[in-house]
C-alpha cells in the first residue's frame, strides 16, 4: 500500500517552524494550492470550511492546512494573509523550495509553472485534498468536481 503523509516541517504563517506533530491527535484535511490562484484554491478552500461548518461541531471538526506550492511568492505573510482572507481558521504553510518539493513528494502532488502572455506565471497542481484521521493515517481523498454529500461522509468518518 502506497503511504500518503508523514513528518514535516514547514513555516507557518508567523514565520515560525510548523511541524506536523502540531496536527497529532486532530483529523485534517491538507490541500496543496498558491495564494495567486484565482478559482480553484479559494474555491476549493471555502468549501472545505462550508463542509467543516455542516459537521455541526465548529472550527474544532478538523483542521485545515493549506501548504503553497509557490514557495517563490507565497511566503508567510502572503500564506498569512490568504488564510485569514477565508474568515475560519486554515493553516497556511510555506518554505523553502527544497522543503516544498520535499512535502510534495511524500503526499503525492504535482505541480509545474506555466508561464503566462504577461511574463508572469500560474501553477497547475494537484487540486485533490487528502484527508487524514486523528492518528495521522491517510483516509481518504476529495475531488474537485465530488458532490458535497460524499465529501462530506468521508469528513464525518474522520472526525469520530
Amino acid at each position: 500500500m502506497v503511504s500518503f503523509g508523514g513528518p514535516f516541517t514547514l513555516t507557518g504563517a508567523d514565520g515560525k517552524p510548523f511541524s506536523s506533530a502540531r496536527l497529532n491527535g486532530k483529523p485534517y484535511a491538507i490541500f496543496f494550492g498558491f495564494t495567486n490562484c484565482p478559482d480553484v484554491c479559494p474555491t476549493t478552500l471555502a468549501r472545505l470550511i462550508r463542509l467543516r461548518q455542516q459537521i455541526g461541531k465548529g472550527d474544532d471538526a478538523f483542521e485545515i492546512v493549506f501548504v503553497t506550492v509557490d514557495p517563490e511568492r507565497d511566503g508567510p505573510a502572503e500564506v498569512g494573509r490568504y488564510a485569514d482572507m477565508l474568515g475560519s481558521p486554515v493553516i497556511g504553510l510555506t518554505g523553502s523550495p527544497t522543503q516544498i518539493e520535499q512535502v510534495k513528494k511524500q503526499f503525492g502532488i504535482y505541480s509545474k509553472k506555466v508561464p503566462d502572455e504577461h511574463g508572469g506565471y500560474s501553477v497547475d497542481h494537484t487540486a485533490t485534498v487528502l484527508l487524514f484521521d486523528r492518528n495521522g493515517q491517510f483516509s481518504s481523498t476529495i475531488a474537485l468536481e465530488e458532490q458535497d454529500a460524499p465529501a462530506l461522509a468521508k469528513l464525518k468518518r474522520i472526525t469520530t
